[in-house]
This record gives structure tokens, C-alpha cells and sequence, in this order.
């Protein structure tokens, strides 16, 4: 028993040095100023660029192939990994690299050697399901990658996240990947409690592809956590040796 309590607090001791040494961010204020803000554009990017495994939408109500099946108008397909499309009639159609407006250029191209086509944008190529992401980790309920949708803000992002009750809600990482090896990513620190609980937006940033959160634990919670990490494989090979020595 008393292997135990002194096992318990080499541990203690062991996860407050580690959370010590290991609790600094590397935040900087003025990283803030690489991003945007959702009033001062209308979008976060010029035009939407298509990639495998984008699922798009083709609609021209005067062609019967693109006229659309049931409640949704038009026809859908994903972008296979070789990134094409392909449809009856029209055959294998390469959109990955090009935007929305150029894939309905070509397909109305294709379509005006079979029909008769009115109008100056006679067909509409939409983006239902989107291949680029931003992502939220750490502790809330609902981590992982996030569809990018252009109009993304950070406090968006968190709240459909969800924060739990181990969260260090005045210490959120807002996080921008280099795009180069050689640069330094963009880090800033966002007070999310001031954010919600007095309105406080002058941190409340669009995000864009790639873009990571990251809601980290409390001191406390982190000792806790780093505690249970180190506490459970001697707690078990306590049991177990109990086991083995009892009669």
C-alpha cells in the first residue's frame, strides 16, 4: 500500500514538471493580422478550385440528362481520384485544377454539338461536397476535419465544436500552416470566453483551408490527464503483481 502512495506521488510530481515545461505556446498577438476578418470581404477566396473527391452538380433544365431526378435539379458525380467526370454522351471530362464556371464552360461546349443551347450560362456546375478542410482538436466533443465552405468564422468553428469541461477557453491556438518548410506559421491566441460571454469579435477571424484550432486542456486538467497517463500502467502492473503473490 505504501508502494502505491509513493508511486502515485513520484507521478504527481512527474506531471507537474512535465506540464511546467511543456505549457508554453508559441502565440504571437500580431499573427492576427494574416488573417481576415468576415466584414471586410465577401469571400475568403477568388474562385473555388476542384479536386478528387469534390462531388459537383450539373444543371441545364433544357437538357434532358442534366434535368435532374426528384426534389434536386440536375445530375451529381464525384471527382474520381484521376480527376475526371463522366457522363452519357459526353464522355470523360477532366475538371480537377479548374473552377466551377470553367467545367461548365467545357461541358456547355460539349453540349452545344448535340443541342441547341439559349442563353449565356446555359449550365450550372455546383460544389456539393467539398475536399478541403479546416480542423479543430483538443478538447472539445466534436474534433477532427471540418468542410472549408469559404465563409468558416472562428467562432463558428469552436462552437459547433463543441468545448468540454477540461477546455482553457481563455487559451485557444488559432494556427495557420507555412505553406513553406522554411517560414513560420501563423499562431495567435484566442480568448474565447471573453469572445462568448462578452461579445468581445475583434479576434473572430474567417478561417481558411488548412487552418487548425487547437482548444487545449487547463493546467489542472492537464496534470490530471498527464497524471492518468503515467498512474495507469502502475496501477496495473501493481494489481497484477498482487495477483501473482497472493497465496
Amino acid at each position: 500500500m505504501k508502494t502505491g502512495r509513493y508511486s502515485l506521488l513520484i507521478a504527481l510530481t512527474a506531471a507537474i514538471l512535465l506540464v511546467s515545461t511543456s505549457g508554453c505556446f508559441s502565440s504571437r498577438p500580431e499573427d492576427i493580422q494574416g488573417f481576415q476578418f468576415p466584414n471586410e470581404t465577401d469571400v475568403t477566396m477568388d474562385e473555388y478550385i476542384l479536386q478528387p473527391p469534390d462531388e459537383v452538380r450539373v444543371i441545364s433544365t433544357k437538357i434532358p440528362l442534366f434535368e435532374g431526378r426528384g426534389a434536386e435539379p440536375g445530375l451529381s458525380q464525384i471527382i474520381k481520384p484521376d480527376g475526371t467526370i463522366s457522363f452519357e454522351d459526353l464522355g470523360q471530362i477532366y475538371v480537377a485544377g479548374k473552377s466551377p464556371r470553367q467545367v461548365a464552360e467545357i461541358i456547355a461546349q460539349k453540349l452545344s454539338t448535340l443541342y441547341k443551347l439559349a442563353g449565356d450560362y446555359p449550365v450550372d456546375v455546383q460544389v456539393v461536397n467539398l475536399s478541403k478542410f479546416y480542423y479543430v482538436v483538443g478538447q472539445v466533443q466534436y474534433p477532427g476535419a471540418k468542410p472549408f465552405t469559404g465563409r468558416d468564422s472562428l467562432l463558428a468553428a469552436v462552437t459547433r465544436a463543441v468545448p468540454n469541461s477540461l477546455a482553457w477557453k481563455e487559451k485557444i491556438q488559432v494556427i495557420r500552416p507555412a505553406q513553406d518548410p522554411a517560414e513560420r506559421s501563423l499562431v495567435f491566441n484566442l480568448d474565447f470566453k471573453k469572445m462568448a460571454e462578452h461579445g468581445k469579435m475583434d479576434q473572430n477571424v474567417l478561417l481558411q483551408e488548412g487552418d487548425v484550432v487547437y482548444v487545449p486542456p487547463t493546467i489542472l486538467a492537464s496534470i490530471g490527464l498527464t497524471v492518468g497517463e503515467i498512474v495507469s500502467p502502475v496501477l496495473s502492473a501493481g494489481s497484477a503483481a498482487s495477483v501473482f503473490a497472493a497465496p
